[in-house]
């Protein structure tokens, strides 16, 4: 077995026999992986870290031959995210992050932009409350840069460019239509012109930088809704803490009514 060192965020854990934990890490240099470590709900001072989810840890690992479950044999927190966990909202939020990067990522697919996006997006999180539109923001880059993301630079049928007219969105096709290909998908949807410019902007700028973008309602839940469905249809599935999220924030929106 190959000893192995790296930067590691936990996407979840769970109890295996009666000692011992299973966790899928997401990690800077070797992508996701799954992890056993042996013995840590007996001796918990064992491990320099508590495995939670959404923390960040420095991880030593044994990597096996012939399974995609390796041993962990150190774990080192770096960077807990307590205030993540703490409260509701933050946590939905956070959830929807990691099962996102679990369920787009393959296993053991190195991305080094990806493990930062996601460690920057957990750092603001922590720092102040959510905003939806950092999470916007997250789904796009996250699709782009797994690609997995929908083709928003020209057709999805013809491959021209998007010129004048109506441009529709097809979830099936995943991407845009142009005004002459609108009958490639009878179920597309008309899509606004600044959605589409948000997108390719969001794509194309670092987070710093799209944070300070400006996003109208009617834009911003549009973006919403598109990018759901797409995650939901390709996945063959709606991501379980999206719907939690939802919930969350029903009060507020039927207080805002």
């Amino acid at each position: 077995m190959a000893i192995l060192k790296t930067d590691a965020l936990v996407i979840n854990k769970r109890d295996f026999r009666e000692t011992s934990l299973l966790a899928d890490f997401y990690t800077r240099d070797y992508g996701k992986i799954r992890g056993i470590l042996k013995g840590i709900r007996k001796d918990p001072r064992k491990f320099a870290s508590t495995v939670e989810p959404f923390s960040r840890n420095e991880i030593i690992f044994y990597k096996s031959r012939t399974s995609t479950l390796h041993l962990v044999s150190q774990c080192d927190i770096k960077e807990n995210f307590n205030a993540i966990r703490q409260d509701l909202n933050r946590s939905a939020a956070g959830s929807m992050v990691m099962e996102l990067l679990d369920a787009v990522m393959p296993q053991e697919d190195k991305n080094e932009e990806i493990f930062d996006l996601t460690v920057s997006v957990l750092e603001r999180m922590a720092a102040a409350s959510v905003s939806e539109k950092l999470l916007i923001i997250f789904k796009i880059k996250m699709l782009a840069l797994s690609g997995f993301k929908p083709n928003f630079d020209s057709c999805v049928s013809c491959d021209s460019r998007i010129g004048g007219g109506e441009i529709r969105f097809s979830l099936s096709l995943g991407g845009l239509l142009c005004s002459n290909c609108p009958r490639k998908d009878p179920k597309s949807r008309a899509i606004f012109r600044g959605t589409v410019a948000s997108i390719q902007y969001i794509q194309k700028n670092d987070l710093q930088n799209t944070l300070g973008l400006g996003l109208n309602p009617q834009i911003k839940k549009e973006l919403c809704f598109i990018l759901d469905s797409f995650i939901a249809f390709h996945l063959g599935k709606r991501m379980k803490s999206q719907a939690v999220m939802e919930q969350l924030q029903a009060p507020a929106a039927a207080a805002a009514r």
